[in-house]
């Protein structure tokens, strides 16, 4: 019996180093998106290159959180709620992930921006707008993943419909302005870039979020509407 209650004790402590961990992961994450858009509205080129260089310290991060759930996978066989947690972890951890991978994506495409000798410097209010509201889907979705708590789902999906629509009228604008100036598709083309990056961090966002009303209500939530998930959160 007290052989079973210690297995017990370290299946939680290893469950809990690896949800500690994702929020490190997510921390430093949030991070190298702000750094990424800083980087870009002021052109702070040591900015540009700490975000480049830092990604592999996310991709580090991600390797070791894995590490442990396969271990936990293989020693401690899990049960159903506790596979689904492992579950959670194993696919946030991926698109934190991928969302560094966006986050350096921002900081090259700054670098290409600031190191030709262009007459004017593009403005970012909408780019800056639009990454504000991907952070804030970030920060809720990691929220949400500490407190186990599904309630801010549905919000995160209409925001990520909002940022969705802000990336539509970002790539009209540019289009717009390629068309009306030779001169400036290869910026506008870089932007275009950026504001997709942007448009992703969300998806990948909306994505976390519905980990977490898998993982407390036991259902996949990804292909369904708004209205069914804010039904299936309120059960």
């Amino acid at each position: 019996m007290a052989n079973k209650e210690h297995i017990s004790k370290q299946f939680d402590a290893d469950l809990e180093e690896a949800r500690t961990r994702v929020l490190q992961m997510g921390g430093f994450v949030e991070e190298q998106i702000e750094r990424a858009i800083e980087a870009l509205t002021t052109g702070n080129e040591e900015l540009i290159d700490q975000v480049i260089e830092y990604d592999h310290r996310v991709n580090a991060m991600e390797v070791a959180i894995d590490e442990i759930c396969s271990q936990i996978i293989v020693r401690r066989q899990p049960t159903a709620v506790d596979l689904r947690m492992i579950v959670m972890i194993i696919k946030t951890i991926t698109d934190l992930e991928r969302i560094g991978d966006e986050a350096q994506k921002i900081a090259r495409m700054a670098r290409l921006i600031y190191s030709t000798d262009r007459l004017q410097t593009p403005r970012f209010t909408e780019i800056k707008h639009v990454a504000s509201i991907a952070m804030d889907m970030v920060k809720k979705a990691l929220d949400s993943f500490a407190r186990l708590d599904p309630n801010s789902a549905a919000q995160i999906v209409r925001q990520d419909e909002y940022v969705d629509e802000e990336f539509r009228s970002i790539m009209r604008h540019l289009i717009t302005f390629m068309m009306e100036d030779p001169r400036k598709i290869s910026t506008s083309i870089e932007i275009l870039f950026i504001a997709k990056a942007i448009e992703r961090i969300g998806d990948h966002a909306k994505n976390m979020s519905e980990y977490v009303v898998y993982m407390v209500k036991g259902k996949d939530v990804r292909h369904v509407s708004i209205e069914e998930m804010e039904k299936e959160i309120r059960k």
